[in-house]
Parts: C-alpha cells; sequence; structure tokens
C-alpha cells in the first residue's frame, strides 16, 4: 500500500515507533458472486482491496475510492462486516504500524477490472470457491462478506 502524503509527515518526526492507524478493506462481489481480489506489488500476496483513510474521510468513502484506485472497478459499500484490530506490521523500512481495519461488503456497479497502480501486480474476479492462496485472514474477510451474520467484532475478554 502506498504511503499517503499525511504518514510521510508523521514519521518525519515520529520515526519507525508504532503509529496507530485506520484502514479500510471491501470485499467487492460481481453480479456473478465472484469476488475481487488483487496480488500486491510489496508481498506478492492476494487480498481483498485494502487502505488508509484519508484525514476526514468516511470509512465507506475510502473503501469505496480504494478499490477504485487500485483495481477501476466502481463499486458501492453496502454494510459492514467486520471491525478488527489486526497485528502490528513492521515494514522493510522499520516503519511500525497496526492497523484497525474496518471491512466492507461492496457490490460493483461498473469498470473492468484491470491493475489501476503500482500497488497491484494482478488484479481479478474469482469464484469463491476457487480462491488463490490467500492467508486465513483474507478468507475469513470473505466469509463474513457473504454471510447473514451481524457485523464480527473480537468479544470481549472477561479475564
Amino acid at each position: 500500500m502506498a504511503t499517503p502524503d499525511f504518514i510521510r509527515t508523521i514519521r518525519a518526526s515520529a520515526g519507525h515507533q508504532l503509529l496507530w492507524l485506520p484502514g479500510v478493506s471491501a470485499v467487492v462481489f460481481d453480479d456473478h458472486g465472484r469476488v475481487l481480489l488483487g496480488q500486491r506489488a510489496d508481498n506478492h500476496k492476494w487480498t481483498v482491496v485494502s487502505g488508509i483513510p484519508d484525514p476526514g474521510e468516511q470509512p465507506a468513502d475510502a473503501a469505496v475510492r480504494e478499490v477504485q484506485e487500485e483495481t477501476a472497478v466502481r463499486c458501492v459499500a453496502e454494510r459492514v462486516v467486520m471491525v478488527k484490530a489486526g497485528d502490528r506490521v513492521t515494514f522493510d523500512n522499520g516503519d511500525i504500524c497496526q492497523f484497525m481495519d474496518i471491512t466492507f461488503r461492496c457490490r460493483a456497479i461498473g469498470g473492468e477490472a484491470r491493475v489501476n497502480d503500482d500497488e497491484s501486480l494482478d488484479v481479478g474476479w474469482f469464484d469463491v470457491d476457487g480462491l488463490p492462496t490467500m492467508d486465513e485472514r483474507q478468507v475469513f474477510r470473505i466469509k463474513q462478506a457473504l454471510s447473514d451474520e451481524p457485523t464480527w467484532f473480537q468479544p470481549t475478554s472477561l479475564e
């Protein structure tokens, strides 16, 4: 994921220390029930589209924008399917981040899926029963988007 300018500004004074950041993910389905995935340029993994909202940007708007920017597909956000704090991530340059991700189920309304920026190596539509090899957390997002369950969140620990 390309680093937004506002994060670069924060990093100029914060250095590599942990930044707690908002994140959005979009599980986009087409009219055939296929899911839109991108193969990331940084680690070559297949994932749902994700990104960082701009300051003041509504999360659903950020998810829709990220899909358009990365894949040229236009979509609408239909509902929140998951809210989850991710694990800490240490990037190759030493920067440490942790994301609070809001995952949206989205419906494609136009555009042709293609690599639309430098963040992806490949982009495509996949049948849910024919997904490429993916991290379990990505598969879990897709399963949650397909379910009729209410928004998933980590239950509170009673310890």
